[in-house]
């Protein structure tokens, strides 16, 4: 069988969340996603325009580890990681690092959404748009 052709890309992602509606506040209020569908009281769909993230209620949540290191949100300036960090911290959210550049010339910080799940703030200049 021949290989399909490649991907569009990974924009989508789904979390078990055991604090749901801190979970859900802290990716609308904080960073700013919409609540693209909420199908029942135990689901959300999230969205920045382009991507999705589901958060589905802890409850539901099948047996086995969940073995996810990070979420990665895509800032296009290195100057917003800066402003993001302070945001972030000022709103009193767990910080996992201090804002740094990397050797590929990104520029990243972590933190913790209410959960527990690592959140990574970049500017990765392959995947920012170029106008």
């Amino acid at each position: 069988m021949k290989k399909p052709a490649p991907t569009a890309g990974l924009r989508h992602v789904a979390l078990y969340a055991e604090h749901f509606e801190a979970c859900e506040r802290f990716y609308v209020e904080l960073l700013g996603m919409q609540v693209e569908w909420r199908p029942d009281a135990d689901n959300v769909y999230l969205t920045s325009g382009n991507d999705n993230l589901a958060l589905h209620r802890a409850g539901k949540k099948a047996d086995g580890p969940q073995r996810l290191d990070h979420l990665g949100f895509i800032l296009n300036r290195p100057e917003e990681v800066d402003d993001w960090y302070a945001f972030l911290k000022e709103n009193n959210i767990i910080m996992r690092s201090t804002p740094r550049t990397h050797r590929d010339g990104a520029r990243s910080f972590y933190c913790e959404d209410p959960d527990g799940t690592v959140v990574q703030m970049i500017y990765h200049p392959p995947l920012v748009s170029r106008d």
